[in-house]
Formats: C-alpha cells, structure tokens, sequence
C-alpha cells in the first residue's frame, strides 16, 4: 500500500541544552549539507505522494479537503522540528569538525549540490524513469562507475536504511488507519506485520533501483577521485555517525508523517470532513 519514502524549514534553534559554540557548529553542518533545500524537496515528494494516495485509496475522493490535510501534515516547520531534536540527540558528543571539514569545502560543497539538484530533478517521474531504464542498462554494460556506486551504497549501508525506514512508515500508516478506525473489522498485530514484511522483497527491489539510478544521475560529473573521496569519509567514524544521524531524524519523520497520514485517510474514507 505504502509507496517508498526517502530517504532527506526553519533556521537551528538553541533549545537542546547543548553549548552555543556546538550550536553554531550544528547549524553550520546543516547548511553544509543544505538541509533546507533537501527538505523542501522531501516535501514536494510528500506532496506528490498525497496526491497517489487519493487516486490509489481514496478513489479521487479526497479532493482539495484531502490535499489541505496533505498540506498540514507535510508543512515544513512542523517536519523540520520532528527531525531536529533526533538529529542533535544522534550528533550529541560526535565529531562535527571531521563533517565540516568534509563538506564546507569546495569538493563537499559540489557533491551536496549534484545530490541536491538530482533529486530535484527525479520530482519529474519522467526523469525517474528515466534514470531507471539507465540503470539497467549500465548493469548490461557492465559499466565501469557501477562498482564505485556498490561501494558508497554499501559504505552508507542505504539500501538497509531505506528499506527499513518504508517498512517502519508502512507499519505507522497502518497504525494511524487503525486508530481512525479505517476497518470494520479487527486487525491484529501480527497481520499487520505479516502485511509489512510482505512488503519488504518490492521495497527492496524499488529501492536499489531508484537509489542507482539517483546516485548515477547526481554523481555523472564526479571524477572517479571525487567519488572515491566521498567513499572514504562515509567509511570513517565521523561518515557513519552522520549517515546514521541523518536516517534516525528522517525515519521520525517520516514515521510521524506515515501515521498523521494514515489517521486521515481513515477520516476520508469514513465520509468525514477533516
């Protein structure tokens, strides 16, 4: 039922109890990392995934009703503020100098920029699909730049976080149509998870192939030295420690999202004005 969510705002705000100067770093990171921009992406991605979700399970029904309720569950200061305090807690006491010192400079800085001008350009499902049929074929071809591809998704272990992180969103929109009483009759705990890790072979599936066709898009301008740096720090500790930052804010996110969405959706689907 639940489509892949991907795996990416308002200014940092000092109210985590941490020291102003470690703040300031944090704030510095994520405009390293352009977090702003990616969440307006993510945004337009939740977006058009509401609009999915009214033709797949409302049947067209849910209308401007159901995409203001869209709106609000995706407004963007209220998922930057689900990411940010799991952020700052998964950073707390890691070396943020080791990140700066990554993507403050001018390699880092283009790389984030090739992602973030990727991912704007795969909101076209035309480009998508696209980017899919390529990857396939350089699977055909044997493509030489495949092989760095394998080693910085497994270096940042991204299938495993994706996958997990669309079963976790499957389950919490479950939960959130349970809650709004979507079913007229009972589900158990365990159909639920039967349902979810039924799942999990087309997650997977979905996810490698969006994921190649992603990072072959964002990262075709790198010379092999500039990916192969980015291989190398994401296989140090300061790369893990961010990677795993990045993901744990993203999934409470995007568990938050998955049951907000699930609860009305179970409105709609009950005639109720939400």
């Amino acid at each position: 039922m639940l489509k892949r969510f991907y795996l990416i705002v308002v200014f940092l705000m000092p109210a985590f109890g941490v020291a102003a100067q470690d703040t300031a770093r944090l704030d510095a990171l994520t405009d390293a990392l352009q977090l702003h921009e990616i969440f307006a992406v993510m945004q337009q991605e939740g977006l058009n995934y509401g609009r999915d979700l009214d033709r797949e399970l409302l049947n067209n029904a849910g209308g401007e009703k159901w995409q203001q309720a869209v709106d609000e569950i995706y407004q963007s200061e209220r998922i930057w503020q689900t990411f940010l305090p799991r952020f700052a807690a998964e950073l707390d006491g890691a070396d943020l100098e080791a990140m700066l010192a990554f993507f403050e400079n001018e390699r880092g800085h283009r790389i984030i920029s090739l992602e973030l001008s990727a991912r704007r350009a795969l909101l076209d499902e035309d480009l998508e699909q696209e980017s899919r049929e390529a990857y396939h074929a350089m699977l055909g071809e044997g493509h030489p730049r495949l092989a760095m591809l394998e080693d910085f998704i497994e270096a940042n272990d991204l299938v495993e976080y994706n996958v997990m992180g669309a079963m976790n969103a499957s389950y919490a929109f479950y939960n959130g149509m349970i809650d709004g009483q979507a079913f007229d009759f009972e589900l158990t705990e365990d159909e639920i998870l039967r349902d979810v890790w039924s799942q999990e072979a087309e997650i997977r599936l979905d996810t490698q192939e969006w994921l190649y066709g992603y990072l072959m898009r964002a990262y075709a301008p790198l010379s092999d030295d500039d990916l192969q740096a980015y291989i190398d720090f994401s296989a140090t500790k300061a790369g893990r420690v961010l990677n795993a930052a990045l993901f744990a804010g993203f999934d409470e996110v995007f568990t938050n999202v998955s049951k907000a969405l699930g609860l009305s959706a179970a409105g709609f689907m009950q005639g109720e004005d939400l």
